[in-house]
């Protein structure tokens, strides 16, 4: 990966992958949400919204919460602190790459 600045360009690979990346980003923009809240933002089928929020919960970065409202199960999820701030790292990491790949379209050839 190239460098840029002081700091090497490192991509999270846990949240680059597409629908982890969906599910950070909208629980970065919300208090909480719901599963269905979730599925239906992500348009992710629910086995696979569930394994990744797995996924995200074992690495600290969200929290899930069931409960039963009115005897139904209702899952809620919330982005912790620790998942905050390497979903913000990662679309700094983002935007530092797409920064350093303009950078490099408007160098001239040193060939």
């Amino acid at each position: 990966m190239p460098e840029y600045g002081n700091e090497e360009l490192i991509l999270d690979r846990l949240i680059h992958e597409p629908g982890r990346l969906a599910i950070l980003t909208v629980l970065s923009s919300v208090k909480a949400a719901d599963f269905v809240f979730l599925q239906r933002a992500t348009r992710l089928t629910k086995g696979n919204l569930s394994s990744h929020l797995s996924k995200l919960e074992e690495a600290g970065l969200v929290e899930i919460e069931k409960t039963f409202v009115h005897k139904k199960p209702k899952t809620s999820v919330t982005l912790t602190a620790v998942g905050r701030e390497r979903i913000a790292h990662h679309w700094d990491q983002l935007e530092r790459l797409r920064n350093f790949s303009e950078d490099s379209l408007q160098e001239p050839d040193r060939e």
